[in-house]
């Protein structure tokens, strides 16, 4: 069996139709056991299909949120030590972070994790955002 490169593919896949695309998608899709939702929803208009494939689309949902510090609250000593606790800043840029709220604290977490620091400032009177 001859090697094909990305280039080889790439011209493969520019002269099929929107129809033999999407059986190819779901035929890797089966044979590799992954799901191709995002790469179908950006591939589908440039390969002079309809606009409609990407409103198709199902959205993705989610994994990664951004945990902000909204509120410092009455006690910021309890803050400070709960963003050292969360982060790895030190003293200083910890009171910084606490001093200058609206300020994100932590990004890209998973929503479990997103949950837990949201209570634990919580519990020490501050106000967390997390989108």
């Amino acid at each position: 069996m001859a090697e094909l490169n990305q280039e080889q593919v790439i011209e493969y896949i520019k002269g099929i139709s929107v129809l033999e695309l999407s059986q190819l998608v779901k035929a890797l899709e089966s044979e590799l056991g992954v799901s191709a939702a995002a790469a179908v929803a950006v591939a589908a208009p440039g390969a002079g299909g309809g606009g409609g494939a990407a409103a198709a689309a199902p959205a993705e949902e989610k994994t990664e949120f951004n945990v902000t510090l909204t509120e410092a609250g009455g006690d910021k000593i309890k803050v400070i030590k709960v963003v050292r606790e969360v982060t790895s800043l030190g003293l200083k840029e910890a009171k910084d972070l606490v001093e200058s709220a609206p300020k994100p604290i932590k990004e890209g977490v998973p929503k479990d994790e997103a949950d837990a620091i949201k209570k634990k400032f919580e519990e020490v009177g501050a106000k967390v955002s997390i989108s």
